[in-house]
């Protein structure tokens, strides 16, 4: 690559970024090509704000999920931030949240439930894609920080895994 082109690349990464923060973005990915067999893959993210909207469907959440399961365990006070916690979940992308394989089935998890490493906590659609989000290691659900059919950014924290 030469110098023109790369002074031309650092440009025009920095427009993404600059593109990114005025239209409070979170993730923007182009490609570029030159020729045949160059080109420049860019992709510019950023965390999300803090201000996820998450902890309103708390409350709801765990008991529209898992009615028969009694909560052993006092919640958290409302101000404490689920995406702080070090058993956070967080989503890999932007979608929406399924809490179970299709319409009518039972979910993937629920509070108090035991999952091994590997197993599929919840789906995220993104673009038709269903994405099945596995549990980063063994543990108890601890929390379900979302509803079924909820739209997710990409950090949001998804559940709490003890």
């Amino acid at each position: 690559m030469t110098k023109n082109t790369h002074d031309s690349d650092v440009a025009f990464i920095r427009a993404l970024a600059e593109l990114l923060n005025e239209n409070d973005l979170t993730e923007l990915q182009v490609k570029r090509d030159y020729a045949e067999d160059d080109s420049l893959n860019v992709r510019v993210s950023r965390k999300p704000p803090q201000q996820i909207m998450a902890p309103h469907s708390v409350q709801s959440a765990p008991a529209a999920m898992a009615p028969a399961t009694p909560m052993t365990h006092s919640a958290p006070a409302p101000s404490a931030d689920p995406a702080a916690d070090p058993g956070a979940v967080s989503s890999p992308m932007v979608g929406t949240v399924y809490t179970a394989p299709e319409p009518g089935a039972p979910a993937f998890i629920s509070v108090g439930a035991q999952v091994a490493e590997g197993d599929t906590l919840l789906i995220v659609e993104a673009m038709k894609t269903m994405n099945h989000i596995p549990a980063p290691r063994a543990g108890t659900i601890k929390r379900i920080l979302v509803e079924d059919g909820a739209a997710v950014e990409f950090g949001a924290p998804l559940v709490i895994l003890e």
